[in-house]
């Protein structure tokens, strides 16, 4: 299974868009792998994880041809996740696509609204097709088993962490989120992941509800590692990094790497 993080930030971005913090002008002055777009990631180029306000960006910068995207798998209906007006762009007459099949979307009630409502009054017929996800639901997308779990976030939503099986190798995409919640962990135990993708929001900074901070990402893979939910070759990857958290890529690797944590970047692959 090939992940492509596509962005790495959390909800500003980073540098920020309206910032004046250190961090955002350390950020813009080093640059590198310190610019950091909204998160989402690209797995073996057909399953998108999210659809941030980026994605066009991320388009021209990495070469992509989103065409080939079968299925779309959103988190939650937050806007850095979520940024349905580009879907719009997907209709005839924007978008010539040979052999044109359905691009098939996952997520909440609350993600559906939002799409029914930014692009009311289109006829998304054999463009897009909607897949509502209830907590714990199982279903086949192509090559993928995705199986959606509650996360700690927003209690105002169903917020899902997913569980993504290509091929034999078995992947948690597990942000946004706070400390998972026990029904959660209750699954969990079921799998033994080959790369577990967490939330790093606050970095060095405590944080265990909502978003985590690396102490919680320490402690969420020793409890993998303890339940045999893991092995020694799982790749532990932290991102969604806010400037919040103040530290540059190469101080936060540096501190990460110590603990067996990949840190992720803006085009950072991974090979599971």
């Amino acid at each position: 299974m090939n992940i492509k993080f596509l962005g790495t930030a959390a909800a500003e971005g980073w540098p920020a868009l309206f910032c004046q913090c250190d961090a955002c002008k350390r950020a813009q002055e080093l640059g590198g792998k310190n610019i950091r777009t909204r998160a989402s990631c690209l797995i073996d180029n057909r399953y998108l994880v999210d659809f941030s306000p980026d994605t066009y960006m991320h388009k021209l910068i990495y070469n992509l041809d989103l065409s080939q995207v079968e299925s779309c798998f959103i988190t939650h209906s937050h806007s850095d996740h979520f940024h349905p007006l580009d879907f719009e762009m997907r209709l005839d007459g924007f978008a010539h696509i040979k052999d044109r099949i359905p691009l098939n979307l996952y997520g909440n009630s609350k993600v559906k609204k939002l799409f029914d409502y930014a692009l009311s009054g289109m006829d998304f017929t054999d463009v897009v097709n909607y897949h509502l996800l209830q907590p714990f639901d199982e279903v086949e997308a192509g090559d993928v088993k995705l199986v959606a779990l509650p996360a700690d976030h927003d209690k105002r939503e169903d917020c899902f962490i997913y569980i993504i099986e290509i091929n034999r190798k078995t992947l948690l995409y597990g942000h946004d989120s706070g400390y998972y919640p026990k029904k959660t962990w209750d699954e969990l135990e079921k799998y033994i992941f080959d790369g577990v993708i967490l939330d790093c929001t606050f970095g060095p900074k405590d944080c265990r509800s909502g978003h985590m901070g690396l102490s919680t990402d320490i402690d969420v893979k020793n409890r993998f590692l303890e339940i045999g939910s893991a092995h020694n070759n799982t790749k532990f990857i932290i991102t969604h990094f806010s400037h919040n958290m103040k530290l540059m890529h190469h101080e936060i690797e540096k501190i990460a790497k110590s603990h067996g944590f990949i840190t992720a970047y803006d085009g950072l692959e991974v090979e599971i």
